[in-house]
């Protein structure tokens, strides 16, 4: 699930044990932040049972798996997304049963607030919705954050900067287990980039969500060191490694 994949590797991890004081909440759900979502705050959008829930698809394309040592598991995936189906894992390293194929692996990051973050509104920063949907898909397109659905902004608050007239600059929240926030979607066009605006609005959603109580959280390709540095330098720190993979289920 990470956003926003580049090229390089990551080399180093961070040590973490100074944002244990100040991450409040409750870790454990980010081990299984997708399962935490749909299973918590964002119940109302999951489609599912008690083993594997799922967004819809024109929301988000994340499934959420209560645990992999279930024998039924496998099974349950092919009942909730049917057969020859694409989707996204997140958190199984393992192999994948006969007649399941796997369509790519990647490696990503998690990372957490700290106190060196100083959340902030933006005075630019516009509220974006509905009106908006079109433009912040073409905003996507443009620039590759990550996974965004043309309903993915109903899960949660969505801000953009825009230079005479157009939308040029977007972050908002996605996934939201019990107690946590991610920040997602972070995408600036080429143009209006080393302006320091995704940093504004970074900080801006991180504020937000900090004045409901929850702390921040954000996802990256590994091989994303550029924006992994610039997150770090925002004050976040690198909580996990975490492997993803696209699998098709059995035809």
């Amino acid at each position: 699930m990470p956003d926003s994949p580049a090229t390089g590797t990551l080399t180093t991890v961070p040590s973490v044990a100074a944002a244990r004081e100040v991450v409040r909440a409750d870790e454990s759900v980010l081990d299984n932040a997708a399962w935490h979502s749909l299973a918590g705050p964002h119940a109302t959008f999951a489609l599912g049972g008690d083993l594997v829930r799922r967004y819809p698809e024109d929301v988000a394309p994340f499934v959420g798996v209560r645990t992999w040592e279930h024998p039924d598991v496998w099974d349950a995936l092919i009942d909730l997304v049917g057969t020859g189906a694409e989707i996204g894992l997140s958190g199984y390293e393992g192999e994948v049963p006969p007649g399941w194929e796997v369509l790519g692996r990647g490696d990503g990051v998690q990372l957490v607030q700290t106190d060196a973050l100083q959340p902030r509104p933006d005075d630019e920063a516009i509220e974006l919705g509905a009106d908006d949907a079109a433009e912040m898909m073409a905003i996507v397109e443009r620039n590759q954050p990550g996974p965004f659905r043309p309903r993915t902004y109903e899960l949660g608050r969505y801000i953009g900067i825009r230079r005479d007239g157009r939308l040029v600059a977007m972050a908002g929240e996605r996934l939201h287990p019990q107690g946590w926030t991610e920040i997602s979607a972070v995408a600036v066009d080429a143009d209006h980039r080393r302006q320091g605006l995704a940093s504004r609005l970074v900080l801006d959603v991180a504020f937000h969500i900090q004045q409901r109580g929850d702390s921040a959280l954000m996802h990256a390709a590994a091989s994303n060191v550029g924006a992994i540095a610039a997150y770090e330098r925002l004050g976040f720190v690198l909580r996990r490694h975490n492997q993803f993979a696209a699998v098709r289920t059995p035809v």
